[in-house]
Order: structure tokens, then C-alpha cells, then sequence
């Protein structure tokens, strides 16, 4: 299975992206998917993430800000972002887990200027 994220850009603060992560698979086999995202010089860290049973989780600095959602007939996963904050600045990549398998997809910059 290969997902493909995309949708980053340079965008200035306050304004909005909206992130996809197209699923060459049918994203039914997955139980949990989200996003991760890598800034320069810092750690990974989680971002939001959704189960299939519909519970989404968020990261404290994006709560409020980001959506996540899952298409289950587009076997896309997206990440909507609105009021962005240069802090948001990073390679964003999105993942997928079943129950005996874990994918990654490549990551889409974004920037965030002030």
C-alpha cells in the first residue's frame, strides 16, 4: 500500500491548508490513521490521528485548528488546518496501521510565514 500526502505550501499565518493522503488501498483495512510532522532540528511529533471507529485525536497545539477526516469512498485521509501559526512550519507525513501493518507516506512541506 502507498499513501501520497500533499497540499502543503506557503501560506501566512492565520490563513488555512487542507493536507490529503491518498491510499493506493482500500483504507478499510486500517484501523487508526493521522499525521505526523518533523520541523528542522526537532523531534517528530504527532499531530492528530482517527480511528476507524470514528475518535480522532489531536496534538494540544493544534486542537481547535486542525480537523481530521477520512473518506473511506476516496480512500483519502485529510488534515484540514486553519488559523496557521508559523509554529506549524514542518514536513508533514501521514501514516497508516492495521493490525499487522504500519505505512508511511512521504511528507509534504508546510510553511507558515508571519
Amino acid at each position: 500500500v502507498q499513501l501520497q500526502a500533499s497540499g502543503g505550501g506557503l501560506v501566512q499565518a492565520g490563513g488555512s491548508l487542507r493536507l490529503s493522503c491518498a491510499a493506493s488501498a482500500s483504507i478499510s483495512r486500517f484501523t487508526v490513521m493521522g499525521w505526523y510532522r518533523q520541523a528542522p532540528g526537532k523531534q517528530r511529533e504527532f499531530v492528530a490521528s482517527s480511528s476507524t471507529s470514528g475518535n480522532a485525536n489531536y496534538a494540544d497545539s493544534v486542537k481547535g485548528r486542525f480537523t481530521i477526516s477520512v473518506t473511506n469512498t476516496e480512500n483519502t485521509l485529510y488534515l484540514q488546518m486553519n488559523s496557521l501559526k508559523p509554529e506549524d512550519t514542518a514536513v508533514y507525513s501521514c501514516y497508516a496501521t492495521g493490525s499487522l501493518e504500519n505505512y508511511w507516506g512521504q511528507g509534504t512541506q508546510v510553511t507558515v510565514s508571519s
